[in-house]
């Protein structure tokens, strides 16, 4: 949701598992009155109000992301330079993202990242899916992506607990990080612990913040948006 045209690095925010542009409610306002940048989101191909996903999601989907959407996103809105910022998968995804466009990433922001499988990791999903057995959570989920919630719900479970995908990680790919991070997590968070923030600002090989945020869980941008918004502008000030 842009602002007036301004000449530093708008902020382009990538949305979670089960989330959706329309999910962000509020927090993309708040940030761009905070920051004085533009701040965009959209729905991944399958989420929210984009067209459906043709099929199911390929293994390196989080890779992926910066090659599909988010290149064809920044393509259209014509972004020379851009801050990302990905929440949950999105986080995973918006480190790729930050290495496939080295030259135009100002900065990165990740917040209840995951960077590899972990036991929490697998509960909390696995306690989702004995969640989501109620119709009235499914219900809930259309609201947000219509027909497409079952499909949303899948892409979720089906694809982080397959059995090959429980040696993902982001090692690999950390170390090619160049651009200051902030790397935000709840201590309490029910789908990673804070080894997975640790990891990431220890590998990656640009000037990384760890912020650990206690009595937080997954989603610090809803149960603590003030504090949010306050680290993110902080992080922010001194990037053109």
């Amino acid at each position: 949701m842009p602002t007036e045209p301004s000449a530093r690095a708008p902020i382009v925010l990538l949305h979670d598992s089960l989330g959706s542009v329309e999910l962000w409610r509020g927090f993309p306002a708040e940030l761009c009155k905070a920051t004085g940048r533009q701040v965009f989101a959209y729905d991944r191909l399958g989420f929210g109000r984009s067209d459906p996903h043709p099929g199911r999601l390929a293994q390196d989907f989080i890779a992926d992301e910066a090659e599909a959407d988010f290149a064809a996103v920044i393509d259209q809105l014509g972004l020379a330079r851009f801050i990302v910022f990905g929440h949950s998968v999105g986080g995973g995804m918006a480190v790729n993202c930050a290495v496939r466009h080295a030259a135009a990433c100002v900065a990165l922001i990740t917040e209840s990242a995951q960077a590899f499988v972990e036991d929490r990791t697998v509960a909390g999903i696995e306690d989702a899916r004995e969640l989501f057995k109620d119709p009235g959570q499914v219900e809930r989920l259309a609201r947000y992506h219509g027909d497409k919630a079952r499909w949303v719900l899948d892409a979720w479970i089906g694809s982080w607990l397959q059995p090959d995908f429980a040696a993902w990680s982001l090692r690999a790919v950390l170390p090619e990080v160049k651009c200051p991070s902030l790397v935000i997590h709840g201590i309490d968070d029910e789908y990673g612990s804070p080894a997975h923030p640790a990891l990431i600002a220890e590998l990656s090989a640009g000037p990384a913040q760890l912020a650990l945020m206690a009595e937080t869980r997954h989603v610090p941008h809803r149960e603590r948006e003030a504090e949010v918004v306050a680290m993110v502008r902080s992080f922010l000030s001194a990037l053109p």
